[in-house]
């Protein structure tokens, strides 16, 4: 939910949408999805419901962070003076506006999915928004709801193409299997690292307005130390997701070869704990995730078209 450095899109919708990690924002959806689909039922999800899901989880997601520009436009006006809100290209109003578009757009969407899935989105923007609204000016432990939230994200994806069965049926034999779990998790914990990374470069800004960031309370090496572990159980995470949905060797490929550079690059941070490298440690963060969720995307097509892959592992 941390700011991220000045996008070069003129249009200012556009930048409050994060382009720079839209990578990441659309592939966790469809890496959802398509995990989901394929081990409820074998198959690919049916592409109208696909590109449905897609479209809402983003929308979801981007919301959050509109949101969150609109509380933060004091922090930002010292951090990233030239966010849309603090250079005067939309105001408050019409951002607010376009926040509450963006989640409509996701709720109906989830409404037309599974209602499961709407009420795992009420509960993640109302997460985020305790943040956002509060949580940041309150207490160094603010990164825990960004997390929480992002982690139900992929939860809320996965009740659309393999429902639980308590609001909607027919459910495909539990109500959240092993890699549905382990994935919500993942995002969790590699969010609290990628979140409090980010929140390492907005220190000048966080101090002079009065958030107590983690950064800010314990200093930036603490932070990196922090945010180091959270990417370790996160790459771990990552590998229990391909265990129990006994995915192929291009995703572990993929989830080994983006981990080992993720953690590279968070050690470096430990040993150069300053503002911009927590900045790029950010960006970084989400190239990981993208390349991450790419290679669950490519294994899970493999999966269904190639059916020998699928026993290469296993």
């Amino acid at each position: 939910m941390v700011s991220t450095s000045g996008s070069k899109t003129r249009n200012p919708y556009l930048e409050m949408l994060r382009p720079e990690i839209a990578d990441m924002d659309f592939a966790l959806p469809a890496a959802s999805a398509l995990l989901a689909s394929y081990l409820a039922t074998g198959g690919f999800p049916d592409p109208i419901l696909f590109i449905i899901a897609v479209i809402g989880g983003y929308a979801a997601i981007t919301s959050s962070y509109v949101y969150n520009d609109c509380c933060d436009i004091d922090i930002d006006a010292i951090n990233l003076p030239d966010r849309p809100l603090v250079a005067d290209k939309l105001t408050r109003d019409q951002a607010l506006k376009y926040a509450g578009f963006l989640f409509l757009v996701a709720s109906a969407a989830a409404l037309y999915l599974n209602p499961e899935s709407f009420v795992i989105l009420v509960a993640a923007v109302v997460t985020i928004s305790i943040y956002s609204k509060l949580a940041k000016r309150m207490t160094f432990l603010s990164f825990v709801p960004v997390g929480i939230a992002y982690g139900l994200v992929p939860i809320g994806i996965w009740l659309a193409f393999d429902p639980a069965g308590i609001l909607k049926t027919p459910d495909y034999g539990s109500i959240l299997p092993l890699p549905a779990i382990f994935l919500g998790l993942m995002m969790c914990f590699t969010d609290w690292g990628f979140t409090l990374s980010g929140v390492a470069r907005d220190v000048e800004g966080d101090r002079a307005r009065g958030a107590p960031t983690f950064p800010v309370t314990f200093g930036i090496p603490a932070t990196a130390k922090f945010v180091t572990f959270m990417w370790v159980v996160g790459v771990i995470a990552s590998l229990a997701i391909g265990l129990t949905a006994e995915l192929g060797p291009v995703y572990f490929a993929g989830a080994l070869l983006a981990g080992g550079w993720m953690l590279t690059q968070s050690f470096d941070f430990i040993k150069n704990p300053t503002e911009p490298r927590g900045g790029r440690l950010f960006l970084q963060g989400s190239r990981y995730r993208g390349i991450m969720f790419g290679s669950l995307i490519l294994d899970v097509i493999l999966c269904i078209l190639v059916p020998v892959y699928s026993g290469i592992l296993w």
